[in-house]
């Protein structure tokens, strides 16, 4: 990526996403929050420079500049990026981390952040906005929707689907031709060994709804 980047979100999101910028030689301009306690605290050498709708910033983005937007509340996320496809005719970048290993075979959409050791094997299929932490895997053919969130350490086995807006907690199992339904959510350290209806929440080994 030649153009610098700015980081929308200067939370523990915002930071890990300086971090993976950062070891892959990336210029970050700077941060982007709405928290006013924020502005102008620096984070190594990168200051918080003002809201996220401070035209002053947007109007680099697209032409002197990438965007990227880390915020882990899906809601806040979509407004994010949806102004900035509707403002700036601009898709966010990719975040990915230089010891993650993303098959070639593999497909990956905008926008997603993908932390240390993780792993996407090949002809899984990941889509846009999506936080995927440490060390999660995503098997080969597995397919992941837009906006979800994969906690550190889980494992998303091979035919699995998991739609738009799912939440899959730390260290859980999806075991291989699962579907977790849409914004459905997945408690830490379960293993789901059957369907997910969408919006259902349920956790446990094995997972059982709550």
């Amino acid at each position: 990526m030649e153009n610098p980047v700015l980081i929308f979100g200067a939370g523990n999101l915002g930071l890990t996403a300086l971090d993976l910028f950062q070891r892959n030689n990336v210029v970050v301009y700077g941060f982007l929050d709405d928290n006013k306690e924020l502005h102008g605290k620096e984070f190594g050498d990168v200051s918080v420079l003002g809201e996220t709708d401070d035209d002053g910033f947007l109007k680099l983005i697209g032409q002197k500049c990438e965007a990227f937007v880390a915020i882990s509340d899906s809601r806040v996320r979509k407004r994010l990026i949806k102004m900035l496809n509707d403002r700036r005719k601009t898709q966010p970048v990719n975040a990915i981390h230089d010891t993650a290993i993303v098959s070639e075979m593999a497909t990956i959409g905008h926008g997603n952040l993908v932390a240390a050791r993780s792993v996407i094997n090949p002809f899984a299929e990941v889509g846009q906005h999506c936080i995927i932490q440490s060390g999660a895997v995503i098997e080969s053919q597995a397919k992941v929707g837009d906006y979800v969130q994969i906690g550190t350490g889980s494992v998303i086995n091979s035919g699995v689907i998991v739609e738009e807006g799912a939440f899959i907690g730390s260290g859980a199992t999806i075991v291989a031709g699962v579907t977790i339904g849409k914004n459905a959510r997945v408690g830490a350290g379960s293993v789901v060994i059957e369907n997910v209806e969408g919006g259902k929440t349920v956790f446990g080994n094995p997972a059982n709804k709550l």
